[in-house]
């Protein structure tokens, strides 16, 4: 099926109820039928739903579905974004080892990287950049994985993904990409080399600023026994969970069953059966929604582009955009609907803008329904210093916008007079 057929009918058959929408399984846990039973789902035999901490039908679907739109083997949800960039990495990581990243980061995951795991005893080394050299010269023999987002948020960097699979397979380590910007319906990042793809459902797929979620997706093709030493999580008895071994026992599915059995099952971020569903519902629209995104996007940063009022734009559909031709050859003709710009007058004028929209919302989601507009400096890469900021290639007078579903006049108008504010001091 396409992918439009998938996003809505994908991995889902009606019971005896014959309901059309998937069902809310609104349940702590399911029955086993007898002791047999009960141990055959325990040690993993044969699959079945037993407390729904771990797995329930609901978020089941979800699971399958998006493991369809990505190509993957298997998929995990959890209770949001920043939960899926976290039990990403830690599935891999032990006191000792180290991670690579690019610098271009959304905030909290930047705030993570730098702050957070270091205290757990794992090394986080930020490339200079984003380019595949820079990348492979943080490599060593202490590396788990390299972390990128395929396109960055707020900076709107392009990965180079073919090329840092390159050189990061080349030195024995899976790449994950944080696809939440492109959605599976502009990239696919395991065609190009990606070994996990984790998103926060949160922003375009959910769709409607309502509801919370994440999810990890394994490609299933990282050879983890060719690395017995670097990946003895993987390759070696767990005796957190019967002495299982990931690469061994369950080689197409290694990732995605360890990150369920000890990641999920013993730190609980589960994802309710109720946000599975609405976040359900927002899948079954994200194909008609993304080009309404786009367009509006294409007005609101035309406008900008000719405003002498505005200092800079950075959008990836101009072909001035640095990263202009990686886009095209990642995304197509498409483009996300988040962007930047900065004002004349500095940081003060940005913040002016972001005091006086009307209708753009202060938020700081992206994806929504709802046009929005955030100052990152000041909101979301609060917490970085002028050099961490430099190095996320974030300035203090940039202005975000997640443009939204509306009318684009509308828009423009509600930039115009914020922008008449600010220049007016």
């Amino acid at each position: 099926m396409h992918d439009e057929t998938l996003a809505i009918h994908g991995s889902y058959t009606p019971d005896s109820t014959r309901a059309v929408a998937v069902p809310i399984y609104q349940t702590v846990a399911h029955e086993f039928t007898d002791a047999d039973h009960a141990g055959a789902i325990m040690d993993l035999e044969t699959p079945g739903f037993h407390y729904n901490r771990i797995n329930n039908p609901t978020v089941d679907v979800l699971e399958q579905r998006l493991t369809a739109l990505e190509g993957g083997v298997g998929a995990m949800a959890v209770s949001s974004g920043s939960a899926a960039v976290s039990m990403s990495v830690l599935n891999l990581l032990s006191a000792g080892d180290n991670l690579v990243s690019v610098p271009q980061l959304y905030g909290a995951t930047y705030t993570y990287f730098a702050h957070v795991l270091p205290r757990l005893g794992v090394e986080v080394r930020f490339a200079a950049d984003d380019r595949p050299d820079s990348i492979a010269a943080r490599i060593d023999e202490r590396t788990k994985a390299v972390f990128c987002e395929t396109v960055g948020n707020p900076a709107g960097n392009v990965i180079d993904l073919t090329a840092v699979a390159e050189v990061a397979h080349a030195r024995g380590v899976p790449v994950i990409a944080d696809n939440t910007v492109a959605t599976p319906f502009m990239l696919k990042p395991f065609r190009h080399g990606a070994d996990v793809v984790i998103h926060s459902l949160t922003k375009f797929i959910g769709g409607h600023g309502t509801t919370l979620g994440g999810i990890i997706i394994d490609g299933g093709t990282f050879p983890w026994a060719d690395h017995p030493d670097r990946f003895k999580l993987m390759v070696e008895p767990e005796p957190a969970f019967h002495g299982v071994r990931y690469a061994i026992d369950f080689a197409d599915t290694a990732y995605v069953t360890r990150c369920r059995t000890i990641g999920l099952r013993n730190t609980g971020a589960s994802l309710s059966p109720f946000n599975a569903f609405l976040l359900l519902q927002g899948l079954e629209t994200l194909a008609v929604r993304l080009p309404r995104h786009e367009a509006n996007t294409r007005a609101v940063a035309s406008f900008l582009a000719s405003d002498p009022r505005v200092s800079s734009v950075s959008f990836l559909g101009f072909a001035d955009n640095p990263y202009h031709e990686l886009g095209r050859r990642y995304l197509g003709d498409r483009v996300p609907s988040i962007m930047t710009f900065t004002v004349h007058g500095g940081r003060d004028a940005g913040i002016a803008v972001f005091n006086q929209v009307k209708l753009f919302k202060r938020l700081l989601n992206m994806g929504d329904a709802k046009s929005l507009i955030t100052h990152p400096a000041s909101t979301t890469h609060r917490q970085l210093t002028p050099d961490d900021l430099k190095l996320a290639g974030i300035t203090p007078d940039m202005v975000r916008l997640s443009v939204g579903l509306e009318h684009p006049d509308d828009l423009i108008e509600d930039l115009d007079q914020a922008l008449a504010v600010a220049a007016a001091g």
